[in-house]
């Protein structure tokens, strides 16, 4: 297993044998097994160039050459639950209510999976799901239940870099790897001899970065963990700064004065705002890299076991994220921004029917893979769904789609880290993203053909690009009206939430993950809590649940 790069070259010589059948005309009752390999926070521009230059990910660029590449794939929310909720359910966060990693969906919610078990396929879901509301540490929900206190405190460990084992340290993610062997001896022994078609889920936890445990049991993850051997993957001659600083971009930073106030937050929460020495930056970035490269290991494994038992011919296989990191770009790391190392996802298939060697740059994101999931099925798309079906744009023999496809992607954020609800319409060489109810927070805007950088904010030079883009946005999703059920929600969430500790409150709050800067103004903190909460006439004994 550890010889996976050497195996990159015996995949390179079948790849032509294999490209001859992937568009070969299948029988109409032919059903294709469906893999799908879910990793966390890997950044979408690493999958094609020039990012693609930054690290050797082998088995990535095999799907890509095999198979198609979106070259324009987004989260539907920059964040853990509600991207896996928007994936699974083929819905909008706001149709879902998916507002934080807390609030998802129901745990009886009917996914594309459980639609393919009910319809003959032999299904298995393994690592991590997390869609489903109820998980993710207290501090995470109470965090995001008070993004709109006018208090700023730091939520999150400073991020870090831990360099661990040595040059043959292949598992440093060992969780990962056990998934990934379950999955893989899974494909050999049970789905091999299978007669009807299966699925099979592989989510894995990286290259999201690491718990600082050193910051106690309430800590974020803010270590960025690799060995020797994975970052001889990045191409930074070992990836180490004091060898080759120069092979390891610095990205360039506004000033934290000219920073859009939201992303100021961001910046200020995720503990950001200090200094940083460009060494420091880059060994963060190469880290991160380093991550990446063994995550594309972990799909090599599943590569290679449906390889070895005569599977890939008849399997689709499917690489994605629920979104990306932006690994000190912005000066911030972690997720939750719509800034493109954040948001932007990767998405690559390979398989029958899929054409080969495909760049597409259609704006698609994860909605769309439940009704492409169930169309290659065979299955009928449920109504109510969000997303269309990427057939007609992966297959020659697709049917023409009954809905068209819009020329815009959509993505929302609601959850901690980031103190406005935050709304992103993607559309041609333009970002717009707007907050909360559209005129309390200034609005951004993008020319991505010529800031990829994300630096200039152009909303004031094109008021007429910002109007339509808007339009178009509140013709899919009344926004500020989304915003305002959230803010109702956080209120009733955070009411209930403190009414249940009774006495203990105090003690409880003041030993969350801002527990450094709490303690050093106690009362004023609190204080802006109790404010926050009598606004508008909203009171912690009379907030009562709504619906949406």
């Amino acid at each position: 297993m550890y010889a996976m790069y050497g195996t990159w070259l015996v995949l390179l010589i079948l790849s032509q044998t294999h490209g001859q059948c992937m568009c070969q005309n299948r029988s109409t009752n032919f059903r294709p097994n469906i893999v799908m390999v879910m990793s966390d926070a890997f950044d979408g521009r690493l999958t094609f160039d020039p990012g693609s230059r930054v690290v050797q990910l082998p088995y990535l660029n095999y799907l890509r050459e095999l198979g198609t590449v979106f070259l324009n794939a987004y989260t539907n929310s920059p964040i853990c639950c509600p991207s896996r909720a928007a994936m699974w359910s083929g819905r909008f966060v706001h149709l879902t209510e998916s507002w934080n990693n807390y609030k998802c969906l129901d745990p009886n919610a009917t996914t594309w999976m459980d639609l393919l078990q009910q319809n003959g396929y032999n299904t298995l879901s393994v690592g991590k799901l997390d869609y489903t509301s109820g998980s993710h540490s207290v501090s995470n929900r109470v965090e995001a239940w008070t993004r709109d206190v006018p208090f700023l405190l730091r939520q999150e460990g400073r991020p870090v870099t831990d360099l661990v084992g040595d040059a043959s340290t292949t598992r440093v993610m060992t969780k990962d790897w056990r998934t990934t062997d379950i999955a893989t001896q899974w494909i050999r022994h049970k789905a091999a001899p299978l007669s009807q078609p299966f699925a099979l889920y592989l989510g894995l936890n990286l290259p999201h970065p690491y718990v600082t445990d050193s910051l106690g049991p309430n800590a974020g993850g803010s270590t960025f963990r690799t060995s020797p051997y994975w970052l001889e993957k990045a191409r930074s001659l070992q990836a180490i700064p004091e060898v080759m600083p120069e092979l390891i971009s610095v990205p360039k930073w506004l000033p934290l004065s000219d920073m859009h106030p939201v992303d100021y937050y961001s910046t200020f929460t995720k503990n950001c705002s200090g200094n940083f020495t460009e060494q420091e930056v880059r060994k963060i970035r190469a880290f991160y890299y380093a991550m990446c490269a063994e995550t594309d290991a972990m799909l090599g494994q599943v590569i290679s076991a449906l390889r070895d038992t005569g599977l890939l011919d008849t399997t689709v296989l499917l690489f994605t994220s629920d979104h990306g990191d932006l690994a000190m770009e912005h000066r911030q790391f972690y997720k939750m921004s719509m800034f493109e190392g954040s948001s932007h996802i990767p998405l690559l298939t390979m398989g029958p029917g899929v054409k080969s060697g495909l760049q597409l740059s259609q704006p698609v994101s994860l909605v769309d893979i439940y009704p492409t999931v169930l169309e290659m099925a065979g299955l009928a798309v449920p109504g109510g769904t969000s997303g269309h079906s990427l057939l007609p744009l992966l297959s020659q023999s697709a049917a023409r789609p009954a809905r068209t496809r819009p020329d815009w992607v959509l993505s929302e954020y609601h959850g901690c880290n980031a103190n406005a609800s935050t709304y992103m319409l993607r559309e041609g060489r333009w970002k717009y993203i707007t907050y909360a109810d559209g005129l309390s927070v200034p609005p951004q805007l993008f020319d991505l053909t010529v800031d990829k950088e994300e630096l200039h904010n152009v909303a004031s030079k094109f008021p007429d690009v910002c109007r339509h883009l808007d339009k178009l946005l509140r013709s899919t999703v009344d926004y500020p009206q989304v915003s305002k059920a959230v803010r109702l929600y956080n209120k009733q969430q955070f009411a209930a939430w403190r009414k249940s500790l009774g006495d203990n409150y105090t003690q409880v709050i003041a030993n969350l993950r801002w527990h450094l800067d709490w303690q050093e103004d106690v009362d004023n903190n609190e204080k802006a809590i109790d404010e926050w909460l009598m606004i508008s006439g909203f009171s912690s004994e009379k907030l009562k649940l709504s619906v949406f």
